[in-house]
């Protein structure tokens, strides 16, 4: 992992930390608490273990800090509660009074404020409201603060305002990512011995009476609402550095981020802090310092860039036409600063050629440009600044600065991110456009590419060939090829990017999401449309262990996307804005949510075409005779013989699934692909005109409804269980009559979130899938891994047969349903 990312990173973490002591309420024991110990953090969630279990993490469990009963150790006895170990483990130890006070000394508490009152909840970084107050360290006197107002808070990116400026004087506001060691709390540099005074270049705006009463209602204002000790404790500590006055070495200019020029350390004032000055050989010329420490970003060894193949500005008034440190160190009488100064200036952090991201444009800091990596050498990274016009369109950063972010940053934030400027020409010429045989992903922020959720870090060498984010709008209808819980798992949204890649990525997208990927794939390549300007793009689809590949014509033209969107929605015959660049939010403009599967593709699906032309006359000549029903006849493949609790209404009341793997019904169209009718289990029988509904459902009450009775119960109790995980809230079962009975319910005597591998291998010999057993054990899954196997998920993972997988899908719903009724409340 890079630390490039690590600002952005840190400042998404929980305020608390592994490790920290509070009380907790007891639920087997009402009206007690006990001491817990927190294991881990995801956002407002915590893992808890009581104390007493030791390394045992069978009874961690998890809460939420917004809705749980937590509190600070010694809570219980200021307020005279009972402090009282689990049954569990109450008989563990003789003396509880003992053991609680070896094990909370020495531990650190969780802090009160984070567990109650407006700051309850919250990360580290949105600790810092607005109106705080900081003490900010001079950049010129590493000994001189201070005191700065919190304007915005974007993320952990601080608008800074110093005391006793007003909004006239909002020029001179300054940004700084919260982990900036410049930043302190209000009262630091008192307790240090430090002085308080405004920037040099401020004092003139202000009279000394002005600034001194700023800084009185400062103190106050950070005495009364200080910020917690939490903001700051994720701050670096300084390491010594060994710099000494007279050593030369290479520098990225702070005024100027285009060139690397020589400096001189010209003063050191302790063991953390130095000086360097820019050398500058000519005459009456103000010398330009700055205040460095060992980690100040942008310092480089003499002849880092000799040896990087990077240029050199030579020094102001320097006479030779070639720079040459050796000469210019023995004309000057200096010596190049060790290479033992400089951590880590060779390393890369991960970082490549063509990445993108998103940076501080260091001309006007409160804006943040798109921004592609141009060059990289060592720890430097050359950004060419879309949407900036030149020539501060590029600039030079650290990799390590805290100035650069991951894609989709500012989305996050809600910040405004300035876009590329897209070219503007009277007439538009055709380019030849060349595509990489791969194209790089950052994996510089693999952490944060989970919260962010994009998909692409695009190339935008022309507007025309890129798009905006194309959306899965998983309300609308999905069609008979399409599994609509599969639907539901995709991200809301693909891109931006450029068009071709975006829209090759969503219909891999829907390939995978498809019952027979397959034909989805054949379906696909059927389309084309001669006024698309097209690109041709090899996809791939997987099914039964076998691969299928296929070329698609994707387009790759801003403007047509529309048009191709709706053309595969009704090629795949589904709502025409299941995916589109439109959003919708609550209610589909088709009204897709009110049809059948059966009258929805009668308008948007394909059109069966007549076996023969129709004479009128005959037609006229001859009564209307209403057609005979047949009989479908259903052939059942004897692998899949095996029974299963079926509930008629079940299947009345779901339209997902009526076109799975085992029963494919093409509600309109002439029939199946040979694709189709060989890899699907039922064959229908003397009739060449696919079967509605209806006939699927009378076929299905004779006893062959099986498959789709435990597909539906499976992909309801699946879609709880992540609506659960999802939503990190407490879990809301499902109606009653939303899940389906088994005439033999399992009663469970222990929750299944509990159980252990062990326990699980024992559930599982006790059905007629106990020939699977082996396979839990060397997966090693537990109680919780069982209530998130899908079907999907049994088929791939532990690569089993339809069949087999269904007969085992079929136990698992049983402790799913068990599970909902017995313990989910």
């Amino acid at each position: 992992q890079c630390v490039s990312i690590s600002a952005a990173y840190i400042s998404l973490q929980s305020s608390f930390q592994p490790g920290m002591k509070l009380e907790v309420a007891n639920k087997s024991s009402p009206d007690t608490y006990w001491v817990a110990t927190i294991i881990t953090t995801c956002g407002q969630l915590l893992l808890l273990r009581f104390s007493g279990y030791g390394e045992d993490r069978k009874a961690d469990f998890w809460c939420d800090v917004m809705t749980a009963e937590l509190h600070p150790v010694g809570w219980c006895a200021q307020n005279n509660k009972t402090l009282m170990p689990p049954e569990a483990i109450k008989e563990k130890y003789s003396d509880w009074t003992e053991f609680l006070i070896q094990d909370l000394t020495g531990s650190r508490t969780a802090p009160a404020n984070l567990l109650e009152g407006p700051l309850r909840g919250k990360n580290t970084v949105d600790l810092i409201v607005e109106g705080s107050v900081l003490e900010l360290q001079d950049t010129c006197d590493p000994f001189l603060f201070w005191p700065a107002r919190v304007i915005q808070n974007i993320g952990g990116r601080l608008c800074l305002r110093f005391a006793g400026l007003s909004e006239e004087h909002r020029t001179q506001d300054i940004w700084l990512f919260y982990l900036d060691v410049r930043l302190r709390p209000v009262g630091w540099a008192t307790e240090n011995g430090l002085t308080l005074e405004p920037p040099r270049e401020l004092r003139c705006l202000q009279s000394p009476s002005d600034w001194q009463q700023a800084l009185e209602e400062a103190r106050c204002v950070g005495q009364k609402n200080p910020l917690p000790l939490e903001v700051f404790k994720d701050h670096v500590d300084l390491p010594k550095h060994s710099f000494k006055v007279g050593m030369k070495l290479e520098m990225v200019p702070w005024w100027d981020h285009l060139q690397i020029c020589p400096v001189s350390v010209t003063k050191v004032y302790n063991e953390f802090y130095f000086q360097v000055t820019v050398d500058d050989l000519s005459a009456d010329t103000k010398p330009c310092s700055v205040v460095c420490h060992n980690n100040s970003l942008g310092i480089l060894p003499v002849q880092w860039c000799l040896k990087n193949g990077i240029s050199l500005e030579r020094p102001q008034g320097y006479d030779g036409q070639d720079f040459d440190w050796a000469d210019y160190l023995k004309k000057s009488g200096t010596e190049a600063a060790p290479d033992a100064c400089f951590p880590d200036t060779w390393q890369t952090r991960g970082f490549a050629k063509d990445m993108w991201l998103e940076a501080v444009n260091p001309t006007e800091p409160k804006e943040v440009c798109v921004a592609q990596i141009t060059q990289v050498a060592g720890r430097l990274l050359w950004l060419q600044l879309e949407g900036v016009a030149k020539p501060l369109s590029e600039c030079i950063v650290d990799s390590e600065s805290m100035d650069i972010f991951p894609v989709g940053w500012c989305e996050a934030n809600a910040y405004p991110l300035t876009p590329p400027l897209k070219p503007v020409s009277p007439k538009q010429k055709k380019i030849a456009v060349v595509q990489p045989e791969k194209h790089k992903l950052t994996p510089c922020f693999p952490d944060l590419c989970l919260t962010f959720s994009f998909f692409f870090l695009f190339s935008i060498s022309n507007g025309r060939y890129c798009c905006s984010k194309i959306f899965i709008n998983h309300r609308c209808f999905s069609g008979p090829y399409l599994n609509k819980g599969r639907i539901a798992e995709l991200p809301q949204a693909v891109g931006p990017g450029k068009c071709a890649h975006v829209l090759k990525e969503l219909l891999s997208m829907l390939i995978n999401a498809a019952y027979k990927p397959g034909r989805v794939l054949k379906e696909l390549q059927e389309m084309e449309d001669s006024s698309w300007d097209c690109q041709e793009e090899t996809l791939k689809a997987k099914y039964k262990g076998k691969t299928y590949r296929s070329t698609i014509q994707i387009v790759r033209i801003a403007e047509q996307i529309p048009d191709f969107c709706r053309k595969v929605c009704l090629k795949l015959q589904c709502c025409p804005n299941l995916f589109s660049p439109t959003l919708v939010a609550d209610k589909c403009p088709e009204n897709c949510s009110l049809q059948t599967k059966t009258k929805f593709t009668h308008y948007y699906g394909k059109k069966r075409k007549l076996s023969r032309t129709v004479d009128t006359e005959s037609d006229q000549a001859k009564p209307a005779r209403r057609r005979k029903k047949r009989k479908a006849i259903f052939v059942q493949k004897k692998r899949r013989s095996f029974t299963v609790d079926y509930t008629p209404g079940s299947l009345l009341e779901s339209d997902e699934g009526e076109d799975d793997e085992d029963f494919t019904l093409h509600s309109g169209s002439e029939g199946t692909s040979s694709e189709a009718r060989d890899d699907s289990s039922v064959a229908e029988v003397g009739s060449s005109r696919p079967r509605r509904a209806v006939t699927l459902r009378r076929a299905t009450s004779a006893g062959q409804g099986s498959y789709k009775s435990l597909d539906t119960g499976l992909r309801r109790s699946t879609r709880s269980l992540s609506a659960y995980n999802r939503s990190n809230k407490e879990y809301q079962p499902p109606k009653e009559q939303e899940m389906q009975e088994d005439e033999n319910q399992l009663v469970l005597d222990r929750n299944p979130l509990e159980w252990t591998v062990d326990e699980v291998i024992q559930f599982i010999n006790s059905t007629d899938c106990s020939s699977l057993a082996n396979i839990f054990q060397e997966q090693d899954i537990d109680g919780q891994a069982l209530l998130l196997l899908t079907l999907p998920t049994v088929q791939e993972c532990m690569d089993l047969k339809l069949g087999p997988a269904i007969k085992l899908c079929h136990h698992i719903e049983r402790v799913k349903v068990a599970f909902y009724k017995q313990y989910a409340n």
